[in-house]
């Protein structure tokens, strides 16, 4: 059985645009190796090795996003819902006022750092199925920190 991947929408066009970027890469790196070919022995050659290299980087995660474009499941924006569902962007505030957004996403889109959580993550598996107002303790390595969801969007 085929693995599904689940994106949005914004997801599933950022993937496309880097397989784009990806395969225009293709013959870059192509006029590289030949190049590099010329320059004489390919065992001791850096340069030949290095784009063999780049190629082989390249042409794998091509294939891995053509695998997950192949097998992708897109998800749809929460209508209506009033529990946190993956593609719910949720507002949490801490006991001293302090603010966290977040949207629950597939394992592939998930990039902490921008505000998109796995719903694989642990904060992602506090939060689904949370309604708004109420209390979400959330664990992280150094501390356990409690939440209340004052908005899912």
């Amino acid at each position: 059985m085929k693995k599904m991947f689940r994106l949005t929408r914004s997801g599933v066009d950022e993937l496309q645009a880097e397989l784009d970027s990806l395969l225009a890469k293709r013959a870059d790196i192509t006029d590289t190796i030949k190049s590099a070919r010329e320059l004489g022995d390919l065992a001791e050659n850096a340069e030949y090795q290095s784009a063999l290299v780049e190629k082989d980087r390249n042409e794998a995660r091509s294939s891995e996003i053509e695998n997950i474009l192949q097998n992708v499941e897109i998800i749809k924006k929460p209508r209506g819902d009033s529990k946190v569902q993956l593609g719910s962007g949720v507002k949490l505030k801490a006991q001293g006022g302090k603010t966290k957004e977040f949207q629950v996403v597939g394992t592939v889109e998930a990039d902490p750092l921008s505000g998109k959580i796995s719903d694989e993550s642990p904060i992602g598996k506090a939060l689904i199925g949370k309604k708004e107002g109420e209390t979400v303790e959330i664990v992280t390595p150094t501390d356990t920190t409690a939440y209340k969801i004052v908005d899912i969007s």
